[in-house]
């Protein structure tokens, strides 16, 4: 029986190890905190995401736990439309998930075949020419045919395979909350609440979870939103931070104010921003007769504008567990990392152009942005939608 260990237990960690597991693998996923516990927000799967959801067997449990997300176009802090809302074809559609809904699908996803340690720091990756890969904690060794790096931004892993990509702020930090259904004000039927909305180096998306008074299925419906700002994360207590945000945004187009003043502090979720400069040389390293790869975070991550990190992550997933399928173990590491490398490129590129034009100040540059932002904002996200659209697992 062929056996993996997997390095991290994200959303990307536990979708390859569920589906390895369902391949007949032996897996032990290894989890650095103590317990397994997702962020209490939301996340946005493209198509893309949705199709290598699909493609790991997890399809129907997406169904029952994702809302569709139509465009809600783009605004001006005065409420001026800069990009009119647009019909979505049905397999261009993205869908909106609480993300504890995805983790409890993902777990359930995993089987007998998968152990789950938690409070391991894997602190070597051993890749000698000739032996099994491995991984140390600094005490235990464990060997593994295959080893998978889904061990987040920080990896400690591809600090050592590919020392050359560093971790770089991207120049802003982000905040999140799902408001319940229960404390969500009730907006008229004509105000609009998916879509964007445009500042000075700010940014703020909200998006339904389910139907008031249903959750689509879910039992944590309600409304995400999510406001990003240039500069540095606060060191202030959420309270403040919230204060911080009902103030930079004040004046917005409804709905902001009225879904920051039924946010609650607790609920409230802070992240830094940032990336890898550069992308990592390889994201798969053929060891002995098997070998290590980089998947999700630790491979390609960038920041959330085009909504395309847990997508990712879910493809790297899908195409290493085909490939796994097709192909003996180092020559699918290698076809891994053939794949990969392009595909993340191309869509990294996407998400940076997207995010230079979110992060125009000045003002004369924000007229100009504002005077062209139809145009940008159109082609960059047509071309990021047509990616994602298109893409299909390995067969």
């Amino acid at each position: 029986m062929r056996s993996a260990v997997v390095v991290g237990a994200g959303v990307g960690g536990l979708a390859v190890a569920g589906a390895l597991a369902r391949s007949g693998w032996q897996v032990t996923v290894l989890e650095r905190a103590e317990r397994v516990r997702p962020e209490p927000t939301a996340v946005v799967l493209w198509p893309n995401g949705v199709r290598a959801l699909q493609a790991l067997g997890l399809g129907a449990g997406l169904a029952a736990i994702a809302t569709p997300l139509p465009d809600g176009g783009v605004r001006r802090p005065d409420g001026h439309w800069l990009v009119q809302p647009r019909p979505i074809p049905a397999d261009r559609m993205p869908v909106v998930v609480h993300r504890e809904d995805l983790h409890d699908a993902l777990i359930a996803g995993l089987g007998e075949r998968v152990e789950l340690r938690t409070g391991v720091t894997v602190r070597h990756v051993r890749v000698e020419p000739g032996e099994r890969p491995g991984v140390s904690d600094g005490r235990h060794t464990i060997e593994a045919d295959l080893v998978v790096a889904a061990d987040g931004t920080d990896s400690g892993i591809r600090r050592q395979l590919a020392p050359e990509s560093r971790v770089v702020s991207s120049g802003c930090a982000a905040w999140r909350a799902v408001i319940p259904w229960y404390q969500a004000p009730r907006l008229p039927d004509d105000q609009p609440l998916a879509g964007e909305i445009l500042g000075a180096g700010y940014r703020f998306v909200a998006a339904s979870l389910g139907e008031r008074g249903s959750s689509g299925g879910s039992s944590r419906g309600g409304i995400y939103w999510v406001a990003t700002a240039a500069g540095a994360p606060r060191p202030e207590p959420p309270e403040t931070q919230l204060a911080l945000l009902r103030r930079w945004y004040a004046g917005w187009p409804a709905p902001v104010g009225a879904l920051l003043d039924a946010t609650d502090p607790a609920d409230l979720v802070q992240q830094e921003v940032r990336e890898l400069r550069p992308l990592p040389r390889a994201y798969g390293f053929p060891v002995g007769p098997g070998g290590v790869v980089l998947l999700g975070d630790a491979a390609h991550a960038m920041p959330p504008h085009l909504g395309q990190g847990a997508c990712l992550a879910f493809e790297d997933a899908a195409t290493l567990a085909s490939l796994l399928r097709e192909a003996r173990l180092p020559d699918a590491v290698q076809a891994y990392d053939r794949v990969r490398r392009p595909r993340a490129a191309t869509v990294v590129r996407q998400t940076r152009r997207m995010s230079a034009v979110l992060q125009t100040r000045g003002r004369l540059a924000l007229r100009a942005r504002d005077a062209a932002l139809g145009t940008i904002n159109s082609r960059l996200l047509s071309s990021a939608a047509a990616s994602a659209a298109q893409w299909r697992p390995p067969t």
